[in-house]
């Protein structure tokens, strides 16, 4: 009549058909379809919140004309990584995604000297401007620029304060945590902290909590802390800082290569916070082998108990050990590099606290009452001295 049959087969057996199956396809589309777009998406999105240098420029030669294909190369000073490219049309040329540190000039093109220009520090998500004036000569033949003008980031409009690792090194550091470093940059003011309010510093009258750290460009402000309370940590507003409140589980000070502090018109990717934005760049290994290894320790044979441990008669503090090691060097020369950094504190310490309990006519009264005598015998006994 009108109902479906099934089909029938050669071997008298039947089969369905499966309606859904042409069907079911589409939705396993549509989420490819979306897996691939956000991973897009995504890598633009790293790509633009790097922490890496840029060097552009024109080459020109001595009448002022522009110099096209001509090879322009960034060699890195401690590993001899080399970055190259070639001028445009136009004799400009442009050298992204440059890990910071000192690096070396080199540009050539046939009929002109080879230029050579050592000692350019990148920092970190330097934008750096610099113009090459090429002499006519054999290919052969160099020149060294020794100096010049002082490399000023014309590209950009942010005002940042970049502190490096030599001023790190010379600095001494109470907690070995950034923060000492971090109020040394102008429009930082030191704020108190408290149950709801942890961010402990303001930058340019925005609230404390709106400051945005990254370490390596990867977003530090994901919601943890050492405190069991949340609060402005649970929507990300703060980085994970150490259970003392440091910076220590972000990044180790001899493990950390520079940071850059933002305080105002940096560019729309940096559009979560209003705040201050701390973006740190780790260290890397080179060509050489480069460690360092110390280890603080304290224990009760060299501490003293303060006022209420003596009054008490409560032991000493036990331990305070803090131990960091750093070490690197190359896997494949010029090519492959490793890093490698600890650091650990362990810190053993009694805890004083005092309390208001009953004292012994409290008690005396109480014991008429069976259920105001199990509720007392939870309460230590008061010690007079």
């Amino acid at each position: 009549m009108g109902a479906l049959r099934p089909q029938e087969t050669s071997q008298g057996r039947t089969t369905r058909r499966a309606p859904t199956r042409g069907a079911s396809t589409e939705p396993c589309r549509a989420i490819t379809a979306v897996l691939l777009f956000s991973l897009a998406s995504f890598t633009s999105v790293l790509r633009a919140q790097s922490t890496n240098a840029s060097l552009t420029g024109r080459v020109t030669d001595p009448s002022k004309g522009v110099i096209v294909d001509a090879k322009v190369a960034a060699i890195s000073a401690t590993t001899n990584v080399r970055y190259q490219t070639t001028t445009n049309g136009s004799g400009e040329y442009y050298l992204a995604n440059l890990t910071p540190g000192p690096y070396r000039l080199e540009i050539e093109k046939p009929g002109f000297k080879k230029l050579i220009k050592p000692d350019v520090i990148l920092h970190v998500q330097d934008v750096l401007d610099i113009d090459i004036e090429m002499a006519v000569g054999s290919a052969s033949e160099s020149i060294t620029v020794e100096a010049g003008a002082p490399l000023v980031n014309t590209e950009s409009g942010t005002v940042s304060t970049v502190t490096d690792r030599t001023f790190d090194e010379n600095l001494p550091l109470n907690g070995r945590s950034l923060q000492t470093l971090i109020m040394l940059t102008p429009g930082v003011v030191v704020t108190a902290t408290a149950f709801d309010d942890q961010g402990q510093f303001s930058v340019n009258g925005q609230r404390a909590d709106a400051n945005y750290f990254t370490v390596d460009g990867v977003s530090a402000n994901f919601g943890v802390t050492g405190y069991i309370p949340l609060v402005q940590s649970a929507s990300g507003a703060l980085p994970a800082l150490s259970t003392s409140g440091g910076t220590n589980s972000l990044v180790s000070i001899d493990a950390m290569q520079e940071f850059r502090v933002q305080t105002s018109s940096f560019a729309p990717e940096f559009a979560r916070t209003p705040g201050g934005q701390i973006c740190i760049v780790t260290r890397s290994g080179t060509n050489a082998f480069h460690g360092t290894l110390f280890e603080y320790f304290r224990n009760s044979a060299l501490d003293a108990a303060d006022w209420f441990a003596n009054y008490n008669q409560l032991p000493k503090a036990e331990e305070l050990r803090m131990t960091l090691a750093v070490f690197g060097g190359p896997i494949v020369k010029d090519k492959t590099f490793f890093f490698f950094s600890y650091e650990g504190l362990r810190l053993r310490q009694p805890s004083t606290q005092e309390t208001v309990v009953p004292d012994t006519p409290s008690r005396e009264l109480a014991q008429a009452t069976a259920y105001y005598t199990a509720i007392l015998e939870c309460i230590p006994y008061c010690q007079r001295r």
